[in-house]
């Protein structure tokens, strides 16, 4: 599983200068799933991630090598819930370090990375809202004030995402990192994120499309760029 190594080296990256905070796992206070989606109304919400047409950016993106991802771990990068006082850009990400034998090939492949990926529609935080447009690729996140006073913050949303993460046994280890801080290249990390996207899309592709013409087809430039991906171009052909 490399298809995506190099879209996560370049997210890393941009990380490299910033001062992050490492949140605790495991130890961290549970926090309530309350089992079905809820509306947090506008007179109910404190703020909202990613609100006002800011960068509101949720992706995945799986891996097998530790070094990547040497085991699980939460990072925030930016103010906690609590210290957030007004609308502001967000950005989460699931670097996820699966084993690849459970992965499989072919559509086995494709349907674990989206079922991974599907993980966030499956978890419901009490007064952690997600608003999630796949068409627009957007994740803005609606946060409840009496959510806020009961002590709401990453540390026990990320717990959460690890659990619901871990219920897939492909899962060896992931580490989240949430962002909301104002100064942050959010555009580029915004065209990675699309990279990663594309790249899933060239994996639905080519297990569809077996005979496809490689020039005439609009994924061309991500399976020449992607290390891995005319491998499992070819590995499809000759399974016919």
């Amino acid at each position: 599983m490399r298809l995506y190594d190099e879209v996560i080296h370049e997210s890393l990256h941009l990380l490299e200068t910033q001062s992050g905070k490492k949140l605790r796992t495991e130890a961290a206070g549970s926090w309530k799933d309350i089992g079905k989606e809820s509306m947090i109304l506008r007179s109910e919400m404190a703020y909202e991630l990613g609100g006002d047409n800011l960068p509101a950016i949720g992706s995945q993106m799986l891996t097998a090598d530790a070094a990547l991802v040497s085991g699980d771990e939460i990072w925030l990068y930016g103010k906690d819930l609590p210290q957030i006082r007004k609308n502001t850009a967000f950005a989460r990400l699931a670097l996820v370090r699966v084993k690849e034998d459970i992965m499989g090939e072919g559509d086995a492949l494709y349907n674990q990375i989206r079922r991974l990926e599907y993980t966030k529609y499956h978890m419901y935080p009490e007064g952690y809202m997600m608003r999630i447009s796949a068409a627009s690729e957007r994740e803005m996140v609606r946060i409840g004030k009496d959510a806020l006073r009961k002590g709401l913050d990453f540390e026990k949303i990320g717990n959460m995402f690890l659990r619901a993460y871990h219920k897939n046994p492909a899962v060896e280890a992931v580490k989240l990192i949430f962002l909301t801080m104002e100064d942050f290249p959010y555009r580029e990390l915004e065209r990675q994120v699309r990279k990663a996207e594309q790249i899933t899309r060239a994996i639905d592709h080519i297990l569809k499309d077996i005979a496809m013409n490689c020039q005439s087809c609009s994924l061309k430039q991500i399976c020449d760029e992607v290390e891995g991906m005319r491998e499992l171009h070819f590995g499809a052909v000759q399974a016919q």
